[in-house]
């Protein structure tokens, strides 16, 4: 059986796509800046009949068509989109690859005839496309060169044992040469891909590089290239739907419980766990409730995760029932195997993942934080708040200097001081005498960074032990004398 291949390409893709949500009337283009210019990326049908063309600076392009409404061109969503229409055209084909950032290609060797033949296949496709409002253009030939050629001058079908007759009259720029390359080409006389087949191969190869013969040997079918479709990413979502709306909580529990141990097979089979998970129920209205809980830390164990949801389920507004369930994991990590259910214990980590989930869907995930140690010995920067949802506990690296208070606060002044270090001091409207004193420990101010509270030089720390009980870290500024409070010891 001969090979065939079906190439698909979509010219205008990101232009249409952008215009499904929001049309535009009127010439209409997306941009894409690189070298420091804004360049025509895709064009609608009007922009191009007013002479504008793909690759265009747009300052050249407004001089052409000063009514040219424009966008920025997005991408990644174009790239979604290509993912998207390269699933769907599985229904042609059961190997399917991206070709390019606007095609596709399809080995449909053996399939035609389930549709009526190579012919039928192009109609069902364009037909169903133009029904989606997106252009394109196919061809069908015995190469991956020849296919991809065809579908970008014209289209059509290039019939078994005829390729190199179908492929004659193109021009050298189908062969995905560089362009520098084809205008070498077209300045010796060879524009047509017919004029390189004639000439013999080492003066080409000689002239114009290997890569041309390569091209050359792929488009004629003597160098075969391999349809690889890269495979689809898992899909962490499960859903069910009921025979009899449901509206208790106990009920909607329930059924959550099995698309969990769904869910969580899945994540084990692939080794990941989830870090946010959203619980979608459908009412008998056609109206959507959501339910949307994170993770403290990658997780796959079902009794878990159903604990966190059981407080948004209570609250939500079942209408006059649900008849569906959906459940997805949006955001999910490498996790590695584990011991799970009624047989394991529970870790201390978990424990305390357990809370932080908790405590960050009630009031958020950014308000629930940590310390965690800093590379510094300024004691306000020794230290820094993090997410706890987001970081590891980190262990405070080894310490064999002084000790540090318990507790750290702005700097306080005192008052009516006596003696060095002060034997008697006001402080938060108390009068403190010192029993014992320790230091001094000198600070100096780290001159790389421009920090205010220390532009006054550097500091003697002093631990002072009063008779009244406070234990308090004063601090002496030599250069503008004064005395500070801004730690106190346990």
């Amino acid at each position: 059986m001969s090979r065939r291949l079906m190439s698909i390409w979509f010219p205008r893709l990101a232009s249409e796509t952008s215009l499904r949500t929001r049309p535009v009337e009127g010439p209409f283009a997306l941009i894409h800046r690189s070298a420091n210019a804004d360049h025509l990326h895709c064009l609608n049908p009007l922009a191009e009949r007013h002479g504008l063309r793909r690759g265009m600076s747009l300052a050249d392009a407004r001089a052409i068509c000063p009514d040219l409404a424009t966008r920025p061109a997005d991408l990644v969503a174009e790239a979604r989109s290509l993912t998207t229409l390269r699933r769907w055209a599985g229904r042609y084909a059961p190997m399917v690859a991206v070709s390019g950032s606007d095609g596709l290609i399809a080995d449909i060797t053996g399939v035609a005839h389930l549709f009526g033949g190579e012919a039928e296949v192009r109609g069902d496709l364009h037909a169903r496309l133009a029904q989606a409002g997106l252009s394109v253009t196919s061809a069908i030939a015995g190469s991956l060169g020849a296919a991809h050629a065809l579908a970008r001058h014209g289209g059509g079908i290039i019939a078994e044992g005829a390729l190199q007759a179908g492929i004659e009259h193109l021009p050298v720029s189908a062969l995905r040469i560089e362009h520098a390359t084809a205008e070498a080409l077209a300045r010796v006389g060879l524009a047509r891909i017919g004029d390189l087949i004639a000439q013999p191969r080492a003066p080409l190869a000689r002239r114009f590089g290997i890569a041309l013969i390569q091209r050359l040997d792929q488009i004629l079918g003597h160098q075969p290239e391999p349809v690889s479709a890269d495979p689809d990413p898992p899909h962490f979502g499960v859903r069910m739907t009921l025979p009899d709306p449901i509206g208790l909580t106990s009920d909607v529990m329930a059924g959550l419980a099995r698309l969990l141990d769904r869910l969580c097979t899945t994540l084990a089979l692939h080794r990941r766990g989830a870090r946010r998970l959203r619980l979608e129920l459908r009412r008998v209205d056609r109206g959507t409730v959501q339910v949307e809980i994170g993770l403290a830390r990658a997780m796959r164990d079902p009794a878990r995760i159903l604990a966190l949801f059981a407080k948004g389920v209570e609250e939500i507004n079942a209408g006059f029932g649900i008849d569906a369930l959906r459940l997805f994991a949006a955001i999910t990590e490498p996790m590695a195997p584990e011991q799970i259910g009624h047989g394991a214990q529970v870790k201390t980590e978990d424990a305390l993942a357990d809370l932080v989930s908790r405590l960050g869907n009630r009031i958020g995930f950014d308000r629930v934080l940590r310390l965690a140690p800093a590379d510094s010995l300024i004691p306000e920067r020794s230290f820094q708040m993090v997410s706890a949802a987001w970081s590891e506990p980190v262990a405070a690296p080894p310490w064999s200097g002084p000790p540090r208070p318990i507790t750290l606060f702005p700097p306080e002044p005192v008052t009516q001081v006596s003696g060095h270090p002060p034997a008697r001091f006001r402080w938060r409207r108390m009068r403190l005498t010192t029993l014992r004193a320790q230091g001094p420990e000198r600070i100096a101010p780290e001159w790389w960074f421009d920090d205010p509270a220390w532009r006054s030089g550097l500091r003697d720390y002093w631990r002072i032990e009063t008779q009244e009980g406070p234990r308090l870290w004063l601090f002496h500024t030599p250069q503008t004398p004064s005395w500070c409070v801004q730690g106190e010891f346990a």
